[in-house]
């Protein structure tokens, strides 16, 4: 059996962690945020297209299962504080296998976080596209070749944004908490006045009605526009991911979770709700945001009175600056959670190789990157509805499949972990609990994880039904992970479906110590013992 350059062996947990626990209260907010928070600025125009007068009942069922997704991440990042998020958690929980499966999905999340982010920050950019291209209307940068409408300079603008986004990150330049805070609490200030404006201004609520009544989706349709609606709210991961950064975890990640989870659902429903009871002052019609997508945000604020000349231009501003942040932590994201996966021997250590000039995990930088990159161009040339461009729908279409998958894997991985490791302090728990025995160790069993679990897994079962892109390219990226896990396994001498044993125990106290949570330590040390009291036999 070899033994990898990192002196590892199979099995080994590497635990320790140089990163310093810098990441605030707020910090851990605006991390969050920074993921979240930008996806009100992707979602509302396809969202609304797709679920019409009923997109605010759309966002509000994908909003209340991202609630009890947001109240699972809370319970499992404060009492397992490591980097590597879902993977890690489904990895603790259900094994290598299924922690594999959980990662590569959350990995195609992530790239595709790079490519459609990209993609919308640029959209917004593009409204000043008239400004300084000396009146040019954004149609006359399309190409049409047949059903294809190729939107060229979009198009080269976010393959050069993607670039600039790898080059950075193999630099070891990246944003930083301070900077996401600073963007982060504009973009809030900005996303509160706009809605104030819009529903004090110009929001009619017999619009409303009349848009509910008579412009309503199709079963299948509203069932479409839902399950898009899990864009809305997917980037939650980003908290946990730096749990391993976070002073004191076990009081900080809950608080950051839940108030993350309903800030994001109040602007998520203010928006859609607003949305959909506005005239555009041009035409004197409902807001139709065919072809205006890229910069949906911007389109409200442009038909508020009063303010809509200097909001909108504001809200494009702020909106290209926010995605593309987010566009950047799909970056770091994919790179750190493939060197976490590494490191557990589900990939290749080739992916974690350090740059020696620039100390960056360049090589899982670059390779996702490029995978975003090739993504990118797929979409752009996809043939799309008459007279748009259909980059924006397609990479929608593609991110909801992870999301869906590695939260239902999470999910079942939280009901696991609390029949399997009812020691480790749980400083948080999520509310509704049903007190059970379970070979002797008392077990709290949450009822509103189950109602989680349905609620992704309806989400999930709508991708695989109503997302042609989803359904084909999910899969096989997960099946194509699989392959290169078997591979590598086979090459090493490790068994492919069988979990590597680890001592959790030692991880568990490390992680525990390095964050300062001592008396969490103190909990989980003497719940062993009371064990090895009860259980002399077992260990």
């Amino acid at each position: 059996m070899q033994i990898p350059p990192d002196g590892h062996r199979p099995g080994e947990i590497v635990a320790g962690s140089e990163l310093r626990r810098d990441v605030t209260v707020w910090g851990s907010y605006m991390w969050g945020y920074a993921a979240v928070g930008a996806d009100i600025y992707t979602a509302l125009g396809i969202i609304t297209l797709a679920a019409l007068g009923l997109a605010p009942l759309a966002f509000l069922a994908a909003g209340l299962v991202f609630a009890l997704v947001g109240l699972c991440y809370a319970e499992l990042a404060s009492s397992y504080p490591l980097a590597g998020g879902g993977q890690y958690f489904t990895l603790r929980g259900l094994g290598d296998f299924s922690g594999l499966i959980a990662g590569a999905a959350l990995v195609l999340d992530y790239t595709i976080d790079i490519s459609l982010f990209t993609v919308v920050a640029f959209g917004y950019f593009n409204y000043f596209l008239p400004w300084i291209s000396f009146g040019h209307h954004v149609g006359d940068f399309t190409l049409h070749l047949g059903p294809i409408h190729l939107a060229w300079l979009w198009l080269v603008e976010s393959v050069a944004g993607i670039v600039l986004l790898i080059w950075l990150n193999v630099r070891g330049i990246k944003v930083s908490t301070n900077f996401n805070e600073v963007i982060g609490t504009i973009a809030i200030v900005a996303q509160t006045l706009i809605v104030i404006a819009g529903f004090v201004l110009v929001w009619n609520p017999d619009l409303v009605a009349h848009q509910v009544i008579f412009h309503r989706p199709t079963l299948s349709e509203f069932a479409f526009g839902s399950s898009l609606a899990i864009i809305a709210f997917v980037g939650l991961e980003t908290i946990s991911q730096v749990a391993q950064e976070t002073r004191r975890p076990a009081t900080i990640i809950p608080r950051t979770s839940i108030g993350l989870v309903l800030s994001v659902l109040l602007f998520a429903m203010a928006f859609s709700v607003l949305a959909i009871g506005i005239l555009d002052v041009h035409t004197g019609k409902p807001l139709d945001f065919h072809g205006r997508e890229g910069d949906s945000v911007a389109l409200i604020a442009q038909n508020i009175p009063l303010i809509g000349v200097v909001a909108a231009p504001l809200a494009a501003a702020i909106g290209a600056l926010i995605v593309f942040i987010s566009a950047n932590s799909g970056v770091v994201s994919s790179s750190r959670l493939s060197y976490s996966m590494s490191q557990f021997d589900l990939l290749p250590a080739w992916f974690s190789k350090v740059n020696k000039k620039f100390a960056t995990p360049a090589r899982a930088v670059t390779v996702f990157g490029a995978v975003a990159l090739l993504q990118t161009v797929f979409a752009f040339f996809t043939p799309g509805p008459a007279g748009r461009t259909a980059a924006i729908d397609v990479l929608a279409d593609l991110y909801a499949f992870g999301a869906t998958t590695g939260y239902l894997l999470v999910f079942i991985s939280l009901f696991v972990l609390r029949f399997r490791d009812p020691f480790t302090p749980r400083p948080y728990k999520m509310p509704l609990n049903i007190r059970i025995t379970y070979k002797g160790n008392q077990v709290w069993f949450p009822v509103l994880g189950v109602i989680g679990f349905l609620g992704v897994l309806f989400f999930l079962v709508m991708v695989l039904l109503t997302h042609q892109y989803a359904r084909i390219v999910g899969p096989l990226w997960v099946l194509a992970a699989i392959a290169l896990f078997a591979m590598y396994r086979r090459k090493r001498g490790l068994p492919i479906f069988k979990t590597l044993p680890r001592d959790w125990v030692t991880a568990t106290r490390r992680v525990l110590l390095e964050a300062e949570e001592f008396q969490s330590l103190e909990e989980y040390d003497a719940a062993l013992q009371e064990h090895r009291e009860r259980s002399p036999g077992q260990q």
